[in-house]
């Protein structure tokens, strides 16, 4: 997975640590380390750095715990968690699909943010209440601020953070329409990251007095990822406009079960070799299967002017259908589901209407969008 360790499972939840976690890890630890060495001189030996380790490990528990708040409320949903990844910027949950609705998408969205939110006053309530020694105090101090980061942060209303999951939960509720939410959200997101892209390299170079290389670098990081998002929504906003009968392939390979091997061959097999597969109908026009050419080879060529397709199809049971009306983008969703590479589009009253394929679509997309460029 892109590189990524498994170290395991989280409540039946694979989860993954990508390498430039170890590089944060390591900056951390010797950050906080370097600090608690300053402050408390008392701290002898490798104990200011071992506290720097546990701070973060605490760190990238918290972050563990705001992904998992995500991860608890998509299942309640009956949504599934692919996978939970810790990496240089925080955390990332996979889930399988998108929520049904706005509202569950804003519950998973906020979700995280909450939980973070949760551990800084937890952790502001400990540090408060509990007599600990000075270094473990200001443990739980920081650790209660990185949360209050975290949140915060996180809320900011751009794809690809939760705040963006949030406003796009709510243009899905105001406009009816998913892809114009994650449109919108990204957009928002690349405004944010170019902010961040500026104050970063302003800063760097001391124009101003906030902002540093690692602004820059969550810049380029947002920007990135949100114009992704954006790319995403404008294809998959076309493709719920296309139906699968769009896609279908014209003179897509369709024969009759009454032809003759023999007829067969000689008008749909002889000088072509575009295709290895055939759907077969009846005399209505209604799927009864399909015919591979391979399968002539079971059959001795002198009998073929007295063998029917009919006696060589596969039966219809064994393909998988859509039908006309189904959205191009369920139809894809479909088609990397089962892994297949075409789809035969079949009508409720069984009439084939033709074959589509994932190059089919790949040409339909290319017209469409050269026809909006004249």
């Amino acid at each position: 997975m892109n590189g990524n360790i498994r170290v395991g499972n989280l409540f039946g939840i694979p989860f993954y640590i990508n390498p430039s976690w170890f590089l944060v890890l390591g900056l951390v630890t010797l950050s906080f380390g370097g600090e608690m060495a300053a402050v408390f001189p008392q701290l002898g030996g490798i104990t200011p750095w071992f506290l720097g380790l546990v701070t973060a490990l605490l760190l990238f528990a918290s972050v563990l715990a705001h992904e998992l708040g995500h991860s608890f409320v998509a299942l309640a949903q009956g949504v599934d968690v692919k996978s939970i990844t810790l990496f240089i910027f925080g955390g990332l949950a996979m889930l399988e699909r998108e929520s049904e609705t706005p509202e569950q998408s804003f519950a998973v969205a906020i979700a995280g943010p909450l939980v973070s939110l949760a551990l800084f006053g937890l952790l502001t309530v400990l540090g408060v209440s509990l007599s600990l020694p000075a270094p473990l105090t200001a443990v739980v101090a920081l650790l209660a601020q990185i949360n209050l980061v975290l949140a915060l942060f996180n809320l900011i209303p751009g794809l690809p953070l939760d705040g963006g999951n949030v406003l796009k939960s709510i243009v899905w509720k105001v406009t009816g329409n998913p892809n114009k939410g994650v449109l919108f959200a990204s957009r928002v997101g690349q405004f944010f990251g170019g902010l961040a892209v500026v104050v970063g390299i302003l800063g760097t170079f001391n124009v101003i007095p906030f902002g540093s290389f690692w602004t820059l670098f969550v810049g380029l990081f947002l920007l990135q990822n949100a114009g992704r998002s954006a790319q995403s929504a404008v294809v998959q906003d076309v493709l719920d406009g296309l139906t699968a009968e769009d896609a279908a392939i014209p003179n897509s390979p369709v024969i009759d079960e009454n032809l003759t091997l023999r007829e067969f061959v000689n008008n749909h097999v002889i000088g072509q070799t575009q295709w290895s597969k055939f759907l077969v109908t009846d005399e209505a026009g209604c799927l009864v299967g399909a015919i591979a050419v391979d399968d002539l080879k079971s059959i001795s060529t002198s009998l073929w002017t007295e063998t029917f397709v009919r006696e060589l199809v596969k039966p219809q049971e064994n393909l998988t259908t859509v039908r006309p009306e189904l959205s191009l983008l369920e139809t894809i969703q479909l088609l990397e589901a089962k892994q297949i590479q075409q789809l035969p589009v079949v009508r409720e009253n069984g009439v084939v209407v033709g074959l589509l394929e994932k190059a089919s679509i790949v040409r339909l997309l290319e017209e469409r969008a050269s026809a909006k460029a004249a």
